[in-house]
């Protein structure tokens, strides 16, 4: 699951009562146990997912077979319907049928995912650099964030386990017997780290 670069904290509601339903579902479905040539596929899909996952008509490895992504990406959703039903009815509403027809829409439309959002955004105002629209959003986000104060008491709570943070560390370094740099010698002596390798 990638962050969505254009929400400040990285994830919206909707991704994450999508993610909700799909966990439930891997849950509750049978699962046989994996083979050899089982767990070959599923590497190479996530591989082939990485790196041509936006490729149209791209085809996945299942069971001996090969099944396009999108269709199997659509069987997935649609199982995950009842679920989604059983959770808006027990909290009223239809957010996570809301949430599941999104992820069917993003399959049925590809332009409109985020990596599709992100490519459109660095063309039209960054030049196609994904240095400046990192940038650019992230400088955004942090803008978006500290206009966002914190409660009294919660800055509070964090300034105070910065300081104890803090008094922890000069604990711990005012106790070193050695200096830094003798100790990172220390660490990585290739010696000394096939000693521990061999004791465990």
């Amino acid at each position: 699951m990638d962050l969505d670069p254009f929400n400040p904290v990285g994830i919206n509601a909707q991704t994450m009562r999508f993610l909700d339903v799909l966990l439930l579902y891997c849950l509750v479905s049978d699962s046989p146990p994996d083979n050899a040539q089982e767990l070959a596929a599923i590497a190479r899909n996530k591989l082939r997912g990485a790196q041509e996952g936006r490729k149209p008509g791209l085809k996945l490895e299942r069971r001996g077979g090969q099944v396009l992504l999108v269709d199997w990406g659509k069987e997935v959703v649609t199982a995950c319907e009842p679920i989604a039903h059983s959770l808006d009815e027990a909290r009223g509403g239809a957010a996570y049928r809301n949430a599941l027809a999104l992820a069917m829409n993003y399959l049925n439309h590809p332009e409109d995912v985020p990596s599709a959002r992100v490519l459109h955004a660095m063309a039209r105002n960054h030049g196609n650099s994904h240095i400046r629209f990192t940038l650019a959003e992230s400088l955004s986000h942090r803008g978006t964030l500290l206009g966002m104060p914190l409660k009294a008491e919660v800055e509070e709570r964090f300034a105070r386990l910065a300081e104890e943070s803090i008094a922890k560390q000069k604990k711990i370094e005012a106790s070193d017997r050695v200096d830094f740099e003798t100790y990172r010698q220390r660490y990585l002596n290739p010696v000394l780290l096939q000693a521990e390798a061999l004791e465990k």
